[in-house]
């Protein structure tokens, strides 16, 4: 008998563990946005200005690579057409 107490016992702080775990599941969700959010009232917002700057720069970048890649790939099925022939 003093063992089917045990197992009871067992069985109830099991029970009771995984009560407190599914009260404590919204707090332990909800932690993560919270300090997302504080950190980002910490964050320091570029300007319009900066922003239209960054990115006609990153725009010109793409522009400027594209049309290396580019002579790149003709330079290079230039080449092997003239290797085939």
């Amino acid at each position: 008998m003093a063992e089917e107490k045990t197992v009871m016992k067992a069985k109830e702080s099991f029970f009771d563990k995984v009560k407190k775990f599914f009260r404590q599941l919204p707090k332990k969700i909800a932690r993560p946005f919270k300090n997302m959010w504080h950190e980002l009232k910490k964050v320091t917002w570029p300007t319009r200005k900066e922003w239209l700057n960054c990115t006609l720069i990153v725009l010109a970048f793409m522009v400027f690579m594209g049309i290396i890649i580019g002579l790149l790939d003709l330079g290079s099925s230039k080449l092997i057409q003239l290797i085939i022939q």
